[in-house]
């Protein structure tokens, strides 16, 4: 029997460009402040910074993203990009599971320590995503509340074929149909709970969309001063902002550097 946090969405990571300016973008559109956590003590010169995202709408700064350079052996080959993790009880076996699937193996499992031990995979569609079984803590960080500004508040899936992609999940995670929307032309909405909780939205990915991918929301105070935010920080708004059920605003949008991220709000 799986254990509650398989199949939870845990984390999320900039890979980036430029992580001073992503930084301070990201600072300015969502309230979150930036801490570097050196990854050896000291750290070494030729060492990959890891910067913690935090939000402080919580009783104490809570970390609710990363972000890094990306690796040398990865540039010209892989555009700045979010990527989300998801909890798994057993990284080695889920992530073999995803291959013998249909989808594939992109990194291999491998230890973190003290983090976890983690692996980065694409599922049959291309989408890719991180796999991690987190390792023991005694002193776990308290999330921050459901909704609270700066944390993530939707996970939305562009794929090749919506319900595909569901059964897909549904067998690695144990996700499950709450509801679908019906978006006319644009086909079905899936949305999909992780233990009954509603935690994001699958469809079949428009033309527009070139590849399967995941799509992340952060949640903001109110939308229309992150917008102005986006646009001085020199980003780019795609879509939105834009009503959707429920009573929140949502803008899709591009970083300075070229990533894709979402904003949520419910509040204009």
């Amino acid at each position: 029997m799986p254990s509650k946090t398989h199949g939870k969405f845990i984390w999320c990571e900039l890979m980036t460009s430029n992580t001073e300016a992503a930084a301070r973008f990201y600072a300015t559109v969502t309230g979150w402040t930036v801490v570097e956590m050196p990854m050896s003590d000291p750290p070494g010169p030729d060492e990959v910074r890891y910067h913690i995202f935090n939000t402080n709408a919580g009783a104490e700064p809570c970390g609710v993203a990363g972000m890094m350079d990306i690796p040398a052996e990865m540039k010209g080959q892989v555009p700045p990009n979010w990527t989300g993790y998801v909890a798994v009880d057993d990284v080695d076996a889920m992530t073999q599971r995803f291959a013998e699937e249909g989808g594939a193996i992109l990194r291999a499992p491998q230890d973190i320590p003290d983090i976890g031990r983690f692996s980065v995979v694409a599922d049959p569609h291309g989408a890719v995503l991180c796999l991690m079984t987190p390792a023991p803590m005694d002193n776990a960080q308290p999330e921050p509340p459901p909704g609270a500004p700066g944390s993530i508040g939707w996970y939305e899936l562009f794929a090749n074929d919506g319900d595909q992609a569901l059964a897909f999940y549904g067998k690695m995670f144990g996700w499950t149909l709450d509801h679908a929307m019906d978006m006319g032309a644009m086909g079905q909405y899936l949305i999909f709970a992780h233990h009954g909780a509603p935690i994001g939205g699958m469809m079949t990915r428009p033309p527009q969309v070139p590849v399967a991918c995941w799509a992340y929301y952060i949640n903001v105070a109110a939308m229309t001063p992150a917008v102005d935010a986006i646009v001085e920080g020199g980003g780019t708004v795609i879509n939105g902002p834009m009503p959707v059920p429920g009573g929140s605003v949502i803008v899709n949008a591009q970083d300075p550097q070229g990533a894709y991220f979402s904003l949520v709000s419910t509040a204009a």
